[in-house]
């Protein structure tokens, strides 16, 4: 297997070439069947049992108009929250089982979209001077071992994952966050609904009946894993409704935080909603320009705050 070297700022690292040319050309990865995808995820579970674990989940969800897909309704989510915040929580020391969109972003390479047109050869070495590059190829193979990552397509897919990780996750009680940071589409095509064959243009315009997804998070928070700290998102275009919207999310499923956040601003500021209080995170632009601060690290930062305080309260 061939190895590069990747040199910045007199700092050399060793990584495996696929795995350097994996960040910026496919973060796909495909799991051979349902059983394998258990067995990898139960042997993970056990090897983390006595630490905190973090479920995430990251990306867009698609949702295919045909039974033999060639058009979707996609999302412009491609994962930069869940892949940030993964990181953030394998630093403050969690366990965490990443569940993706194929080809959204991940930790540590999600800065590095287009890695192989900045790579030069140099004495039969590959060279980079990408700023943060070599940083964040050792954080990759440092936390390697204390992250799982699983993808997804398709709206199916991912509430099929959603309920098979939670699953597995049941035995291990307070320790385990639920992070659901994933764009779930809130429509789709019934499969009663769904044409086999690729829809013809040349039948003139395109009707679409779309049905709500039926909503898993009710059942995640009461029957999969009910000792689980469970967060989800609220996203809006409208600041008159987004607190109202998070806290009637926490009174329909029973769980314990919503972060809040704006289209325009989510970025930079989000509120923590409890049934309680609405805690508001912000950036200043002179952390984004100067310091390069990103919100998911206050987010995780909280919410590791708040988790050991519930797993106290629980115990």
């Amino acid at each position: 297997m061939d190895v590069v070297v990747v040199t910045q700022n007199n700092t050399e690292c060793s990584v495996i070439l696929f795995q350097l040319l994996a960040m910026s050309i496919s973060h796909s990865a495909v799991m051979s069947s349902s059983h394998e995808e258990k067995e990898r995820l139960r042997k993970f579970l056990t090897e983390h049992a006595n630490e905190k674990i973090a479920f995430i989940t990251s990306g867009g969800t698609r949702v295919p108009l045909e039974k033999n897909a060639v058009r979707f309704i996609d999302n412009f989510s491609m994962g930069n929250r869940g892949a940030a915040s993964a990181e953030y929580f394998l630093e403050a020391g969690y366990a965490v089982i990443f569940v993706y969109r194929e080809e959204s972003l991940q930790p540590f390479s999600r800065k590095f979209h287009a890695v192989f047109e900045n790579l030069k050869v140099e004495n039969n070495r590959v060279v980079s001077d990408l700023p943060g590059l070599s940083s964040a190829v050792a954080a990759n193979c440092k936390y390697s071992s204390k992250i799982i990552k699983i993808p997804f397509q398709t709206l199916q897919q991912y509430l099929h994952l959603l309920e098979t990780v939670s699953e597995e996750l049941a035995p291990y009680g307070s320790s385990v966050m639920l992070y659901l940071a994933a764009a779930v589409s809130d429509f789709y095509v019934t499969s009663e609904k769904m044409p086999t064959h690729k829809i013809q243009s040349k039948e003139g315009d395109l009707n679409l009946t779309l049905s709500i997804v039926p909503k898993k998070l009710d059942r995640v928070v009461q029957q999969l894993v009910p000792n689980a700290f469970v967060v989800s998102f609220k996203l809006e275009t409208d600041p008159a409704i987004l607190i109202d919207k998070a806290r009637g999310a926490l009174d329909k499923y029973g769980h314990q935080l919503v972060i809040a956040n704006m289209l325009e601003t989510r970025k930079t500021e989000v509120t923590l909603v409890d049934k309680e209080l609405a805690i508001p995170l912000r950036l200043s632009e002179h952390d984004v320009r100067v310091n390069g601060m990103e919100i998911e690290k206050l987010i995780v930062e909280k919410l590791h705050e708040l988790h050991c305080d519930f797993v106290k309260t629980k115990n």
